[in-house]
């Protein structure tokens, strides 16, 4: 038997890839170092965090301190760890690391450093004894959210993309899902997206689960908004769906962020859905918005024994990604 534990799983360290020279991020690297120092920092707090990093002695030189932090030399294309870091299983009582293959989301972006990864990481010897399995099949690590008990929800822009793996059908996504992460269900939206994502709609851009029975999505009640005809029929979508148990999930909305345009007046993907759970800690991204204070609120009633730590990700945003996007736990 083999299962996808939820986020709020006891985690043994969050891998981190940090921005460097070669990356896209070189325009303004300094700007770009400055989320993800704060974003290590609030993990270190109370758990390891792994830092990928092209130069050890240059990354560790910029925080005060290094307490539970390890620096780790392998190249790296970009910094989405999210979504091309190992996914973490636990079959008959043990821990395995699974390496998807990783195509740059479908073939976008140069990623033949990403995609090799997780087999230096493992091959350094950060993963101890824990074997790695490599699998030729296209999977996202924000592509899926699990409730730790077989259900698997995602969206079908995503993993149906003919981009990924050739265009499967949900019954054949279905059967992969299974057979690797030993899922029981997949809850599939066929609405939502948001403005400037790279992703072909992440399920961490637009909905999370935070325990088996409740999830938190992005709401979009503006008319005006781009979003909200999409988001609307999402947030329909969703009620209908059903836990295991057969009873409605408790549904949370959390805001849709104001606009945020980049230099070109593009608008950005500002997303509060993209926070990260850590061992005691609920860290979430900021964007120095109205809405900020709003979602603080709404954090800190729903996560009452963890620490809520907002971060300023405004420069994440003009990548692509936001917080959630540049971790991945490790159990």
């Amino acid at each position: 038997m083999k299962h996808l534990p939820p986020e709020w799983a006891n985690q043994r360290a969050i891998l981190m890839a940090f921005p460097h020279k070669n990356s896209d991020w070189a325009d303004n690297l300094n700007s770009a170092l400055t989320p993800f120092i704060r974003i290590a920092q609030a993990i270190a707090y109370s758990q390891p965090v792994y830092i990928v990093c092209d130069n050890r002695d240059d990354i560790s030189g910029l925080f005060c301190s290094t307490r539970n932090m390890s620096f780790i030399e392998i190249p790296t294309n970009d910094t989405w760890i999210r979504d091309y870091g190992y996914i973490s299983i636990i079959e008959d009582g043990e821990t395995k690391l699974l390496d998807f293959t990783f195509d740059g989301w479908g073939k976008k972006f140069e990623a033949t450093l990403d995609n090799r990864l997780n087999y230096t990481l493992h091959k350094k010897g950060y993963m101890g004894t824990t074997p790695l399995k490599s699998i030729k099949f296209v999977l996202e690590g924000g592509s899926i959210e699990s409730d730790g008990e077989g259900t698997i929800l995602t969206t079908n822009s995503c993993l149906c993309n003919p981009n990924r793996n050739g265009g499967l059908s949900k019954k054949q996504i279905e059967e992969k899902l299974n057979e690797y992460l030993g899922t029981k269900r997949v809850l599939w939206l066929d609405y939502g997206y948001l403005a400037g994502d790279d992703t072909d709609s992440h399920i961490d851009t637009l909905a999370r689960f935070i325990s088996v029975d409740t999830i938190v999505y992005v709401q979009c009640l503006n008319v005006n908004d781009e979003h909200h005809s999409e988001l609307q029929k999402m947030e329909k979508q969703l009620k209908s769906f059903k836990t295991l148990s057969g009873v409605s999930y408790n549904l949370i909305p959390l805001p849709m962020a104001s606009k945020k345009l980049n230099a070109e007046g593009h608008r950005l993907p500002a997303t509060y859905a993209n926070f990260l759970i850590t061992n005691k800690a609920l860290i979430y991204p900021t964007y120095s918005v109205i809405e900020d204070k709003m979602v603080h609120e709404i954090f800190k009633k729903l996560f009452p024994k963890r620490e809520i730590i907002p971060i300023e990700c405004s420069r994440l945003i003009q990548e692509g990604g936001s917080l959630h996007c540049s971790t991945m736990q490790t159990l």
